[in-house]
């Protein structure tokens, strides 16, 4: 008995959010998965359950003192847990999005790159690239010995190197210390002589400490003399080899012939989060924030009279009584040049009198205000460095943003981007630099390793360094992340590889005896790297760990030793055990949705016909990141799937270049599309929709009810009330973000942040209110016998039975209904909404609203956190906006989605280098029949189940 309880993790009553007293066993070291609708409580049982006690079990056996700094964790609602280990949560919402922060700091793999550099690299002078040696005076000595014998030498001290003056005292101490002769800027001199050198001029000048003949015996001699010299020219030595070249020796980190010296060589050389190793101009973040011309003048076919000049603080100069067009006027006379000629006509001259200024020359402004005319002389900076100047100068927060939105990301002049300083970045290990390495692929760099040629010396040094950033390279690759560098900022990764360099990461810990919790890892990868990520998390089981993994994968389910299916339902009909066991097991419970479609019982159908397009888009040229300069085509009013593996260029096609040249072009917003020569067709379209898993608000105050703009009209219903005009009762009565009708204790927000210094802040319920946000006053009024309140705390489907009399409400909800959120409440804080949730509750909201058929949406993995059954609702939705006329273009790697699609553009072959250009287009049943298309492969066998 006391073995079987061992082996098993035993919850009882688990009632934390939506669970229902639940209980479960969950095997040890197993491979388990957790699944079930969204909402149905997955996540509450595998991160607000099991990783939140284990944690908390973790934390209560450290010392008092430690757990002061960590703050009390909340016990969760459940009765009892048994045989719990320590838990490692591995989900997507905690990767790091600090701008410093790259796939090497991360993996630590850059750690140990430093360490590298520091102990086996070979630093350069950064400015003329020749390798710089430290040296002895004994080394120096045997290398000049090593001169053919009879060779004629002459050793010169460098006193001056490029520096202005007459030099008359350092002459004369020359001359008095003995010495007879002296170089000076290439011509040889006796001491004796009048030496008058122009103070003007720089110098170069190097005394003749000695001259020998190389032959035996002249070591001790020679020894001396080079003790000599490099006291008089700190540490330097030129061996001027008549009829040869001469040789230079230095016995610091310096370059004999710049002249620049580096310094000691350590680890923290080539940190970009040290100042010791940071670039000076952009702190190591390798980029700079700044005006970019492209945005301030958007459209340079517009003269300045037209409006050309859009930035803030010079829309003002269309007017022709303003101080800004009296400049412009001012410049047009000095430079012969009119504001009624397009922007793009101007010469180049022109063009940077107005963006980069006059130099200093001051021009004459005349000026006629309110107080009178004058003329002003003015030296213009140029629109670039003007707005700069506001922009420093401004203090109003809403400004700054609104000059930020003309302002680009650019590479740092300095660095190019490099992060680092120039003397770290001169320092090479197998002829690359550390920046070089960073920016090469994972699966290149494990092959430039594995090639690396060391001497002896440094493959002492470094052989263990190297064993280990094979290991973590090795790890990398075996999640399917070879086409990552290790420069990439975390903050662009998707979820999904985020999650996964978590996983390499934690294999490379090799840790026993732990319960991993994880978050959906499929994110994002290509059914052909699913096996990869398969394979690692069975070799992490394999170690001795518990793995409980939330997901919707079938692949995954049917690798697991056991699935749970929590359920039936969402929201408050799920919460519940229903299913228990293998994926094959779970097929035969009657009333697990799971198990009816891994079953086949049912399917999500592959249409009939495949909708005929209505016309084209046509991207010409597109080079951004990876992309090999290709010409694709989009086929409008029709579904589009954007497939390929991870990291093919999917996301640099459709975001970077559609989506914002669209958003430029028919929104126009303020953004640079990606590199591409042009897009035809735009003029068959209104307007661009991108419906991404970002959060729909940042603050509690945002909820689904205000997102989908049904709040306005709840409240326009209570202010209709009899109670509400008998009290004078607006509508702005019962909104939480304004004074009134709000409870004032909390401002609305129904808590009250407490902060607690170095512990994390805490909330607790407003005292006044309860937690209702409003006052006794406003909760009086009822509409169908319910306040404010308790309409916010309704769920969807509650909500669609109390307004089936309201249409407009009602068609609100049944959006809500349709994309299968009727568990959520109206008033749930979008803060604890996931991705997945977010993005449906944008999906609602666009199909609520009245269609205008020449629309485009573009979604990026819409089915991230979707089981079956809502990927299902999900294509009939997106089937719905297709019928309507309007273009839908979703990035994806979800078979049943991929196979409900009207067409196909499959990206690759491969990821990173190897990606970039079109495989495969056409209807899924083409693209099957495809042999170069994995996307192709995959879609065939669904086709065949039909």
């Amino acid at each position: 008995m006391a073995e079987e309880k061992k082996e098993l993790i035993k919850i009882r009553g688990a009632n934390e959010h939506n669970l229902k007293n639940l209980d479960v066993d969950i095997p040890r070291n197993k491979l388990v998965v957790l699944t079930g609708l969204s909402g149905s409580g997955k996540s509450s049982l595998a991160f607000d359950t099991i990783y939140a006690e284990g944690q908390r079990r973790y934390m209560e056996s450290l010392s008092s003192y430690a757990r002061q700094f960590l703050g009390q964790m909340e016990k969760p609602n459940v009765e009892s847990i048994e045989g719990l280990s320590p838990a490692i949560s591995i989900d997507q919402k905690s990767t790091n999005r600090n701008p410093r922060s790259t796939v090497g700091t991360v993996t630590e793999i850059y750690d140990y790159f430093r360490l590298l550099y520091a102990r086996i690299g070979i630093p350069h002078c950064p400015k003329c690239g020749r390798e710089i040696k430290k040296q002895t005076a004994d080394e120096m000595t045997d290398q000049i010995m090593a001169l053919p014998e009879g060779t004629k030498i002459q050793l010169m001290a460098p006193v001056v190197r490029g520096r202005k003056g007459t030099h008359v005292k350092l002459l004369d101490r020359a001359k008095k210390s003995g010495y007879v002769r002296v170089r000076i800027d290439g011509n040889m001199y006796e001491l004796s002589e009048e030496i008058s050198l122009d103070k003007n001029i720089k110098h170069n000048i190097e005394i003749v400490v000695d001259r020998l003949v190389v032959r035996p015996g002249i070591e001790k001699r020679l020894a001396d003399s080079i003790e000599s010299v490099l006291s008089l020219a700190e540490g330097l030595l030129v061996v001027d080899v008549i009829g040869g070249k001469p040789l230079n020796f230095s016995q610091n980190f310096a370059c004999p012939d710049c002249g620049i010296s580096i310094d000691e060589i350590e680890p923290r050389s080539f940190s970009f989060n040290n100042p010791f190793g940071a670039c000076p101009v952009c702190f190591g973040l390798g980029y700079k924030m700044e005006f970019d011309e492209d945005l301030m003048i958007p459209d340079k076919s517009l003269s300045i009279n037209e409006g050309a000049i859009v930035v803030t603080g010079w829309q003002s100069c269309t007017d022709k009584s303003s101080f800004t067009h009296a400049i412009l006027e001012a410049l047009c006379k000095e430079y012969h040049f009119d504001l009624d000629t397009p922007f793009e006509q101007y010469p180049k001259e022109i063009q940077d009198v107005l963006l980069r200024g006059t130099n200093g020359k001051e021009v004459k402004v005349y000026y006629k205000g309110q107080r009178g005319e004058g003329i002003y002389d003015v030296a213009f900076d140029g629109l670039i460095r003007n707005v700069e100047r506001r922009y420093r100068e401004t203090g109003s927060e809403t400004m700054k943003a609104e000059y930020e939105s003309f302002m680009q990301i650019t590479p740092c002049r300095e660095c190019g981007g490099q992060r680092l300083k120039k003397g770290a970045l001169a320092v090479t290990v197998g002829d690359k630099n550390i920046s070089d390495v960073t920016a090469m692929s994972i699966e290149w760099l494990q092959r430039f390793i594995s090639s690396l040629e060391l001497s002896k010396t440094q493959q002492m040094i470094g052989g263990q360094i190297l064993k280990e950033i094979k290991a973590r390279l090795q790890f990398l690759l075996d999640v399917g992340l070879e086409y990552l560098t290790l420069a990439r900022a975390t903050g662009t990764l998707s979820g999904g590889e985020a999650q996964r360099i978590r996983l390499a990461t934690q294999i490379g810990s090799g840790l026993v005896g732990v319960a991993y919790i994880l978050d959906e890892p499929s994110i994002g990868l290509h059914q052909r790297d699913n096996d990869k990520l398969l394979a690692t998390l069975k070799h992490l089981r394999d170690l001795g760990n518990t793995l409980i993994v939330v997901e919707h994968d079938e692949d995954t389910m049917f690798a697991a030793d056991q699935v749970i299916d929590i359920g039936p339902g969402a929201g408050e009909h799920g919460g519940e055990l229903v299913a228990q066991g293998t994926a094959q097991e779970i097929m035969k419970v009657e009333r697990s949705i799971t198990g009816a479609y891994l079953s086949g019982k049912i399917k999500i159908p592959v249409p009939e016909t495949r909708a005929v397009p209505t016309g084209w888009i046509k991207v010409v040229g597109a080079a951004e990141n990876n992309l090999k300069n290709i010409d694709v085509k989009f086929p409008l009013g029709v579904m589009t799937c954007v497939t390929g593996v991870s990291g093919s260029g999917k996301s640099s096609l459709v975001n970077e270049i559609l989506y914002k040249s669209m958003a430029k072009k028919l929104n126009r917003a303020r953004v640079i599309p990606g590199k591409h020569k042009r897009i035809e067709g735009l003029e068959m379209l209104d307007k661009v929709i991108d419906i991404d898993q970002s959060p729909i608000g940042r603050t509690p105050r945002s909820n689904p009810a205000t997102y989908t703009g049904v709040f306005d009209l709840i409240r326009e219903l209570f202010a209709a009330t009899a109670d509400a005009k008998a009290k004078g009762y607006k509508k702005g009565r019962f909104s939480f973000n304004v004074k009134g009708g709000r409870c004032e204790a909390c401002s609305g927000d129904g808590i009250i942040k407490i902060e607690m210094h170095f512990l994390p802040d805490v909330y607790v319920p407003c005292e006044v209110c309860g937690g209702k946000r409003y006052n006794r006053e406003t909760l009086e009024v009822k509409y169908k016998g319910k306040s404010i309140y308790d309409v916010l705390n309704m769920t969807v489907e509650e909500a669609l039975h109390f307004f089936e009399n309201v249409p407009s409400i009602r068609r609100k909800m049944e959006t809500l209904y349709d994309v299968g959120l009727s568990y959520i409440r109206l008033g749930q804080p979008s803060t604890t909404l996931s991705g997945g949730e977010a993005q449906r509750i944008k999906l609602a909201t666009e199909l609520s609203r009245r269609s205008t058929g020449k629309t485009v949406y573009i979604l990026d993995e819409p089915t991230t956190g979707l089981h079956f059954a809502d990927v299902h609702k999900l294509t009939e939705i997106l089937r719905r906006l297709a019928a309507d006329g309007n273009t839908v273009i979703v990035i994806e790697h979800n078979l049943d989605v991929i196979k409900t699609a009207d067409y196909i553009i499959d990206i690759g072959p491969e990821g990173g280098d190897k990606g970039g250009t079109v495989v495969a287009c056409g209807t899924p049943e083409e693209v099957a029949e495809n042999p170069n298309s994995y996307t192709g492969k995959y879609i065939k066998m669904m086709l065949d189940r039909k």
